[in-house]
């Protein structure tokens, strides 16, 4: 059994985020809570391409498809890997430990099995996640930020994402449903995940959140704004989702807290910056910020730019409109992906997965 975990630990490290092991072998606790032997064996045979279940029986080898499509279904319900499907006809893929089984399993939650994913994301992050130049995540600014100056793409504004989308599910933010289960609840909003296409549709038919129009999706956007949340979509032109994190719960933004340049571990194309003469000193701005990036010196804001990942949380609360948003320089400008498929490519190829 041992090595049959091991195996699909190794599976998951192939893939194009990667899942980097351990010396204590934490990561094949969480696979053993999270996977049947039965289901183990199986993950084996899937890659990150869709496909039938003839496929993935011809592959295996030992079973038909007509044994293993149930098997795979209900592997794909419990957020093991993933399924799509139309006309009545399922593929199956795949699934990254993160993002992908972690956030999937938002449903089956326990104590064991949320000790075990926190002692192994902070490894996961140092050892996978900052790593390689393309990450699953870029953050996004504040629309209140945005000026016409900035010149900013449809693909910044989280808004216009929103608009563009024909299907959309909220789900509960997995970081701050397990900080609770552990006695660490923070003050932000709950339900504020949202998931578009096909991401959409497996996190409804998993009963992983509820289906809502751009509109309401609108009102949740704004009210994570106000809350000061950090906008983190898919890092694509067309992102399967949009995350909105703290610092205090998010384990991507927590472990981008610990290193000395969070700013050069992030996709972001703006920073801000203080004026010092109108600054009056009220901190207002050093509490907003998820990343320590501002701090006070003689009484006036500054903002350290190695640290910023221009989120712009700071700004809109800043009672005498000191707290400035500034677009990088062309030469610094991030340009995602197209495409989710794009992004992926591009992360295997980094770790020389092809």
């Amino acid at each position: 059994m041992e090595d049959l975990y091991k195996r699909l630990a190794k599976h998951l490290d192939t893939l194009p985020a990667g899942f980097p092991p351990t010396e204590s072998g934490v990561e094949l606790r969480i696979l053993k809570r999270l996977f049947t032997e039965e289901e183990a064996a199986v993950a084996l045979g899937l890659s990150m391409i869709p496909e039938p279940a003839e496929n993935i029986a011809e592959r295996l080898g030992n079973t038909d498809a007509a044994t293993l499509d149930p098997v795979l279904d209900k592997m794909s319900r419990k957020g093991l890997i993933y399924r799509s499907g139309k006309g009545g006809t399922n593929t199956y893929m795949a699934s990254q430990f993160v993002i992908g089984i972690w956030e999937y399993s938002l449903n089956r939650l326990d104590e064991g099995l949320v000790k075990d994913v926190n002692e192994y994301l902070p490894h996961y992050m140092h050892k996978s996640w900052v790593k390689h130049d393309t990450k699953q995540l870029r953050v996004v600014p504040v629309s209140k930020e945005i000026t016409a100056e900035l010149n900013v793409m449809p693909y910044e504004q989280a808004e216009d994402i929103i608009r563009s989308q024909s299907k959309i599910v909220v789900s509960d933010c997995i970081c701050r449903k397990e900080h609770g289960m552990m006695g660490k609840d923070c003050d932000y909003p709950m339900e504020v995940c949202l998931a578009f296409g096909s991401g959409a549709y497996y996190y409804e038919e998993n009963g992983l959140g509820r289906s809502i129009d751009s509109d309401e999706a609108l009102k949740i956007l704004e009210k994570g704004q106000k809350a000061g949340l950090v906008l983190q979509p898919g890092n694509s032109k067309k992102p399967m989702n949009i995350c909105m994190c703290c610092g205090c719960c998010c384990q991507v933004l927590a472990n981008l807290k610990t290193l000395d340049q969070p700013a050069n571990a992030v996709h972001t194309n703006y920073y801000a910056r203080v004026d010092e003469d109108d600054c009056v000193g009220c901190g207002v701005c050093v509490e907003r910020c998820h990343m320590d990036a501002v701090v006070m010196a003689e009484d006036t804001a500054r903002v350290e730019a190695h640290r910023c990942i221009g989120c712009g949380v700071c700004v809109p609360e800043c009672p005498v409109e000191a707290m400035v948003f500034e677009q990088k320089a062309a030469s610094n400008h991030y340009e995602p992906p197209a495409n989710v498929f794009e992004t992926y490519f591009t992360m295997a190829k980094e770790r020389g997965n092809i």
